[in-house]
């Protein structure tokens, strides 16, 4: 298993369709005039895009729904007793449209709400479908909504809504009165499924308010572009978005911000901008840059009150923004990586050229950087120190890897260790890389290079990396959330700095979790939206205690459906590969052990990688892998020799008795001739040394 700090994917963005929006929604029976307008006195008239987190971390976009037959939204709030009282009626309106296409969501705008609280009222209720989270209020903000109960059905061919109000007649004695006079929700699902979408009906909501905090006409008045919008884009925008950074267009004054300003409006509501997709409720990072609710809301409103200009000076226009070629400073040593030529099309292999170290003598490695030449083409770059430059025709085959020093992705930025913790870097031998290139239509030569920056006196402390991976992975045809996991087991203490999730094309979420050996668990990191083209390694703001015997388990889940824009091919079984078409479970993580320093380096990267193959394979992570865990590529040969391995008949293996079995297939293969290294495949190598020994003193 190469021991690196990062594996990360890169490819071309998938440009999103730019959509239009809006609710259709009027007192009884609509006229078409009205119906076709933009707003009425009940919301908007048609329904705008947006992506939110659910109770289950989780993340869903309303317009990759276009293929539903209807979306139903049911407004909620946590306490509300007619939210409760209405919960067998939903079940009732679910149990009925079952199998007939229609999405059910519910929709809390209700910030106090935690998500752990809805988690509980969810199962104390009933309530078996994604709450959405809309802790910005932004899109119970646009929908119009003013109280729970509400049921909100939209026509996914135009986004239009044909009914809101109650579920039913069943909220009030006048209801029951007036019943033979009103619609319903099932009847206006019913007559949208019989293709009757000319009547739009609306009824009052009954259910308990929902304070929405801020109107947007109201809080856009009090907006300021001088004094409250260019403060964030200057913050958080334009270190990406000037000439030379990686953002697409230079948001450097006024007049280009207000040029964009509908496509901000859109990305923020779908929470492609800013790409930084941790869950702003689980954990706290280094350099987050995400956009708070409030910096959120006063963008999107501004925009939507028209991007006024206002009083002021423009603060960006008066800064000559340029993005530095090496944003750490002068390096101490860049390094050259060999040029290749991309073709314009086709398949690219792994490519694992090295560079000779030219340093006479070890260094203590305190951050790196990679700058590429075409973003578009570089999926990632990965390193190792080789002890022994490869001999002529050879590969730098990660199986003699030892320490990394640096690694690219879309979206990755440089990486720089915690004071007094370094990576040694020896005197002499090379530096292999694998390159991973990706055609995209226009031939080209890419020569990358890597800055390298040293401290100037020995670190007390030695930073270590290694991964959770499962090539074991087969990804079912047409699956929208499909989930996997593996993990490994830390022999001893250990304090984790970062991680770094890696997926492809397919995944849609990943969590990180730590289980204590006393069983307790504790999620540490979640992206409920994994976005392939914005990969980044994770810092703890506060490393992570990680106590002898604990578990780091990384969970996944993938779409394979139509739904997902970026699938190559939804009808395909997805197997674990090197290509943007096939997929990977990956999560690199950056620690250092307990105890030692950089004088006592030891061992324990080896125990550590012994676990690997349990984790992968124990599916139930209840320590004992029984004979129907044992599947795929990497258990066939442990199922096909399963009771000769438990030798003691107890109906499951313990990992100390494969690691045992492991051992002896090794020494095995060992003492036969060696066959030609195997390329493409990162997960069955094992390096030399994750981390070269330090000298003493």
């Amino acid at each position: 298993m190469s021991r690196i700090w990062v594996r990360a994917g890169l490819a071309l963005a998938v440009a999103a369709a730019v959509m239009g929006f809006g609710i259709s929604t009027t007192k009884g029976v609509a006229p078409s005039s009205l119906v076709a307008s933009e707003q009425t006195a009940w919301g908007p008239t048609k329904v705008d895009n947006f992506r939110l987190t659910d109770q289950n971390l989780l993340s869903k976009e309303l317009y990759r729904m276009s293929d539903a037959s209807a979306v139903v939204i049911i407004t909620v709030q946590n306490g509300c007793p007619i939210c409760r009282n209405t919960g067998p009626a939903v079940k009732a309106l679910m149990s009925s449209f079952a199998g007939k296409g229609v999405e059910f969501m519910m929709l809390n705008s209700t910030p106090a709400d935690t998500r752990e609280e809805i988690l509980a009222e969810a199962k104390a209720y009933g309530y078996d479908m994604p709450i959405l989270l809309d802790r910005n209020q932004l899109v119970g903000e646009q929908l119009g909504v003013t109280r729970t109960a509400e049921v909100i059905i939209i026509q996914p061919k135009t986004w239009k809504v044909i009914y809101r109000g109650p579920i039913d007649d069943r909220v009030t004695y006048e209801r029951q009165r007036a019943k033979a006079n009103k619609t319903w929700a099932a009847d206006a699902l019913t007559a949208l499924l019989a293709g009757n979408t000319t009547k739009v009906a609306w009824q009052n909501p009954e259910g308990c308010l929902i304070d929405i905090a801020a109107n947007s006409k109201v809080a856009a008045a009090k907006v300021s572009y001088a004094k409250d919008v260019a403060p964030i884009i200057q913050a958080k925008c334009v270190a990406c978005h000037q000439a030379g950074g990686i953002g697409p267009m230079p948001l450097t004054n006024y007049q280009r911000i207000k040029s964009f300003s509908p496509m901000i409006r859109e990305v923020l509501r779908t929470q492609r901008m800013p790409p930084w997709r941790a869950d702003p409720t689980v954990g706290k990072f280094h350099d987050d840059k995400s956009l708070s609710g409030e910096q959120i809301r006063t963008l999107v409103h501004w925009i939507e009150a028209g991007a006024p200009r206002g009083e002021g000076d423009d603060p960006i226009a008066a800064v000559a923004y340029q993005a530095e070629e090496w944003p750490l400073g002068k390096p101490d040593l860049i390094l050259d990586l060999p040029a290749y030529d991309i073709p314009a099309s086709g398949i690219v292999d792994y490519q694992r050229p090295f560079v000779l170290n030219p340093l006479p003598e070890g260094k203590w490695l305190r951050a790196s950087t990679v700058k590429v030449d075409n973003r578009q083409s570089v999926h990632h770059i990965l390193t190792g120190y080789l002890n022994t430059p490869p001999a002529p025709g050879e590969q730098a085959n990660e199986s003699q890897w030892g320490a990394s020093v640096g690694g690219y992705a879309v979206g990755a930025e440089s990486i720089v260790q915690p004071d007094d913790i370094g990576v040694y870097l020896p005197a002499g031998g090379a530096i292999g890389f694998q390159n991973h290139y990706t055609p995209f239509g226009r031939a080209v030569t890419e020569k990358s290079k890597i800055a390298l920056y040293f401290y100037d006196k020995k670190p007390s402390l030695m930073m270590h990396n290694s991964v959770i991976a499962n090539p074991n992975i087969s990804i079912p045809p047409n699956e929208e959330n499909w989930q996997q996991s593996a993990y490994v087991s830390f022999p001893k203490d250990a304090i984790l700095y970062g991680a770094f999730p890696h997926a492809h094309y397919r995944g849609s979420s990943s969590q990180l979790w730590i289980q204590y050996p006393d069983g307790a668990k504790k999620l540490l990191l979640a992206l409920p939206h994994y976005d392939f083209n914005w990969q980044r390694e994770f810092q703890f703001a506060e490393p992570i205690n990680v106590p002898a015997g604990s578990k780091l388990i990384a969970v996944y889940t993938y779409d394979n459906s139509k739904r997902n824009p970026a699938n190559p091919d939804p009808n395909r079984t997805v197997p674990w590969g090197d290509q943007s078409f096939d997929e990977m479970l990956y999560t690199a993580l950056r620690y250092r052990w307990v105890g030692e320093t950089s004088d006592t380096p030891n061992d324990f990267d080896a125990l550590l990688g012994k676990s690997r193959m349990f984790g992968i394979l124990d599916s139930n992570m209840d320590g004992k892998l029984e004979k129907s865990e044992a599947t795929g590529r990497m258990g066939a040969m442990i199922a096909a020799n399963f009771d000769k391995i438990d030798m003691e008949k107890k109906g499951y293996i313990t990992p100390e008795t494969l690691n045992t079995v492991m051992d002896m297939v090794y020494k095995s293969r060992r003492s036969k001739p060696a066959a030609p290294a195997a390329t493409g495949d990162k997960t069955t190598a094992a390096p030399v040394a994750a981390t070269p020994a330090a000298p003493k003193g």
